[in-house]
């Protein structure tokens, strides 16, 4: 049984946000993510569902056209194909469990890591 202690597996990047793998099937793909304040995965929208529990700290869950606020204790879902993007808000950490089925593909990451090059939460012009 995969296991893990989400505090066991904190670790921070200066950079853009940092996750630990937890489990990974062809069915589904567990991360805990940890953002530093102002971080973000950006908008994109991959072939797959996503549930985020948030850990400690607030920020953004984009869901297509909404952005939900979230603290510790919130769980938010995007449903496969919905464009969605997390942000830590400034001025504090912020961790979650992000939870895939099924994992997104490589390709499908590509503007996640576009979006961290260019310093974007919103390919279209949104803030970062």
């Amino acid at each position: 049984m995969p296991a893990t202690d989400i505090h066991a597996e904190r670790r921070y990047d200066d950079e853009r946000f940092t996750t630990s793998g937890v489990f990974r099937s062809d069915r589904m793909k567990v991360v805990c993510g940890y953002f530093e304040p102002g971080q973000f995965i950006p908008v994109h929208a991959p072939d797959s569902d996503v549930a985020v529990t948030v850990r400690t700290g607030s920020g953004t869950v984009r869901e297509g056209g909404t952005d939900h606020r979230v603290e510790p204790g919130d769980v938010v879902v995007v449903e496969a194909g919905t464009e969605r993007g997390v942000r830590a808000d400034d001025g504090e950490r912020f961790e979650a469990l992000l939870v895939t089925a099924p994992p997104p593909t490589d390709a499908e990451h590509g503007p996640v890591r576009e979006g961290i090059r260019r310093g974007e939460f919103d390919p279209r012009g949104g803030e970062a």
